[in-house]
């Protein structure tokens, strides 16, 4: 009976949420738009594309697809660095938004710190 309440308690509420205009798709991340995009010794990455950070960082460990997003995964003994791509507003080649960096124990690590460490020399 208290469940039943609930749900019913909670349809003027749900009922809110719902849109009678268009649907409108989530914005996706640009590099330009990203805090890390300010941070000097990050200029290295954030912006780039894929092809850029092969070319920099050699073949990533891992390159997996989650459309519209893409990420690369990049690694030595010192970090792990995982960049997040994803296409500009006018479509195209997809670009770094994001990085996260780690190490292999999953302890954090400097992100500066863990670029230079992946470059290719």
């Amino acid at each position: 009976m208290i469940r039943k309440l609930l749900i019913l308690a909670t349809l003027p509420a749900l009922a809110a949420c719902v849109s009678s205009g268009a649907v409108t798709a989530p914005a996706l991340p640009t590099a330009a738009a990203s805090p890390l995009s300010k941070v000097q010794g990050l200029e290295l990455v954030m912006g780039k594309t894929a092809n850029q950070l092969k070319r920099l960082f050699g073949t990533p460990q891992a390159d997996v697809a989650e459309p519209p997003a893409r990420k690369l995964q990049f690694s030595s003994g010192a970090c792990i660095l995982d960049a997040y791509l994803y296409p500009e507003k006018s479509g195209g080649e997809g670009r770094v938004t994001h990085i996260d960096t780690r190490r292999s124990n999953g302890a954090a690590v400097d992100r500066v710190s863990c670029v230079n460490a992946l470059r290719v020399r």
